[in-house]
């Protein structure tokens, strides 16, 4: 909503009002009215009944938001575009392709979409938006690829690794999933710290419940199993939830049913600085026995933490990788330096592959 909007609005509420005033009044009298006289004080009254009557605060809010982040106005249906509706129109063949973005990763959000136009997948990408910002931005220049799942989160706190913030942000991951599984979709869900390098559909290969990858660094064997892997000194497994792909099987929704409880029991803490993965790994171990689980090949998934710190590797399984996770390094500027260096920021110079454009 734009600042001329409310004002023609307030002139019209003064107008409609004027015969509180008295019939003698023109414009020069209403000029001389003080705010502090009892006509005055009537006719601020009046305004602000129809300003907060006749104006929703959800159209407000949303105006003052753009206005905020110096976006322009959208068309108010995005408030009201739900989930259903969005999933219907951007899954191709039943699949989606999930990530969740607030304001400030939206150039990372284009860098990713670029890789993934690159490899003809972008068409079934769905970006929850975890504030009003990203919904508005992302839909304006490509309608109907964002929606906005309530309750908006504090996003401003979200963004430092190890925040309760940051845990607040993560954790709403997995009831986001369950919600589209339980629509009756496939889904993939990415970081937007990731690039990819190849097409990774081939590589979900049979009809296994979840899909995922290691974040362990040490090199596995090229022919490594599939299984989940063994839990680590802390008694757990180290399985990334930030690259996943599910079914919607029962065995699917038993997971994240799982993973949701678990990070129900286990909140943020001080002492613990929890966030979402340690929640996962807990519920992957838990239903192992009754889920079809599928650990995708560390030769075309992997973990930052070997990508980025053994060249050795790498050389030795070129040709082979297929998304790439920025992760093992933590802060914005750090990660766009280290894609940069390694030729994965795309985003300044190919900007027009991007379905956003300009970010």
């Amino acid at each position: 909503m734009s600042s001329t909007f409310l004002h023609q609005r307030s002139t019209q509420a003064l107008s409609s009002n004027s015969f509180l005033l008295s019939p003698r009044s023109s414009n020069s009298t209403l000029r001389s009215v003080s705010v502090f006289s009892r006509t005055g004080l009537l006719v601020l009254l009046s305004l602000m009944v129809f300003l907060g009557v006749f104006l929703p605060w959800s159209e407000i809010q949303g105006g003052l938001l753009l206005l905020s982040s110096g976006t322009k106005p959208a068309i108010a249906k995005w408030q009201s575009y739900t989930l259903a509706q969005a999933a219907s129109f951007v899954a191709k063949n039943g699949t989606l392709i999930v990530c969740a973005v607030s304001e400030p990763y939206l150039p990372f959000l284009s860098n990713w979409l670029i890789s993934i136009a690159r490899q003809n997948h972008h068409e079934k990408v769905l970006v929850i938006a975890e504030d009003y910002a990203t919904l508005y931005r992302v839909n304006e220049k490509w309608p109907g690829h964002a929606v906005l799942i309530p309750p908006v989160v504090d996003t401003q706190t979200a963004h430092k690794f190890g925040s309760q913030g940051f845990f607040n942000f993560t954790s709403r991951r997995p009831r986001h999933l369950l919600s589209i599984v339980e629509l009756g979709y496939n889904v993939m869900y990415n970081d937007v710290d990731m690039v990819w390098l190849g097409d990774p559909f081939p590589y979900l290969e049979g009809h296994h419940d979840v899909y995922f990858t290691d974040d362990m660094a040490p090199v596995k064997p090229l022919n490594h199993s599939h299984d989940l892997p063994p839990p680590n000194k802390k008694g757990r497994t180290y399985i990334c939830s930030c690259m996943i792909f599910l079914r919607p099987t029962p065995g699917a929704k038993l997971v994240l049913k799982t993973w949701i409880e678990e990070l129900e029991s286990q909140p943020w803490s001080r002492a613990k600085k929890a966030n979402d993965q340690p929640g996962f790994n807990w519920a992957l171990m838990k239903t192992a026995q009754k889920v079809d689980l599928f650990l995708l090949p560390q030769s075309a998934f992997p973990t930052g933490g070997l990508y980025f710190k053994n060249k050795t590797w790498v050389k030795e399984t070129k040709g082979m990788h297929v998304i790439i996770h920025n992760n093992y390094i933590l802060g914005f500027e750090k990660k766009i330096k280290r894609f940069h260096d390694y030729g994965f920021w795309l985003v300044d110079d190919h900007y027009s592959e991007s379905p956003l454009g300009r970010s």
